[in-house]
């Protein structure tokens, strides 16, 4: 398998939509340790399914997650109680981590150059509110014209940017490191260059997809 890198592609985009984790943020490995530790009591196994899932799995849903978690790796049914008390209990692990968490290389000097002069958007699988709770408190709101978190999906939010701003979306990029992301842009009909950080152990994506380490060689 041979990398690609983003070379021949546009140079100019009427907006572009990121995922936050791994993305913008080098948060993918407190929420993979997060994991790990709400499942702890189930032993060393199941941890590490519990955190291989979560890796195969970004940009989807924690409750999502959870409910695959217990039904199929614990065989257990997750009750609605059960399943607020486990958000609660992520989301008091992951949020001043995520705050606290530096910017993927590049993506702060993206922004800083690029928001005034293109609408930017973020379509992430964190909680909507938490997830602008995060960016609020990491001061970047505002590079963004909007933020969108679960429990939309990557697909219709993309699709809710487009109708909404009347883009085109062949002028239109998802950037994100995870495959709920490259399925969320083909099901928009959007552009989509994927971040992986580490090639090609962690590559989710079909072999021809644009790739870049980080966001030091993303161009508009």
């Amino acid at each position: 398998m041979t990398e690609i890198i983003a070379k021949n592609i546009p140079k100019r985009y009427d907006a572009i939509v990121f995922d936050f984790d791994g993305v913008l943020v080098e948060s993918v490995d407190v929420k993979t340790q997060a994991f790990g530790a709400l499942y702890a009591e189930y032993g060393d196994r199941i941890v590490e399914q519990v955190k291989a899932y979560h890796l195969l799995h970004g940009g989807v849903s924690r409750f999502d997650k959870f409910r695959y978690y217990h039904e199929v790796l614990l065989g257990k049914d997750l009750t609605k109680e059960e399943e607020i008390r486990l958000g609660d209990r992520f989301s008091q692990y992951v949020e001043d981590a995520v705050v606290d968490a530096v910017y993927v290389s590049g993506a702060y000097e993206f922004l800083e150059s690029n928001y005034q002069s293109i609408p930017l958007f973020v379509a992430s699988g964190t909680p909507d509110q938490e997830l602008k709770r995060i960016v609020s408190r990491r001061n970047m709101a505002h590079y963004f014209v909007s933020l969108h978190g679960s429990p939309a999906k990557k697909g219709d939010i993309i699709q809710c940017i487009l109708s909404k701003h009347d883009f085109d979306p062949d002028l239109v990029l998802m950037v994100g490191d995870a495959i709920a992301d490259y399925e969320g842009a083909i099901a928009a009909g959007v552009k989509f260059i994927g971040r992986v950080l580490q090639y090609p152990e962690t590559y989710p994506f079909p072999v021809w997809t644009v790739v870049l380490p980080d966001l030091v060689e993303l161009v508009i």
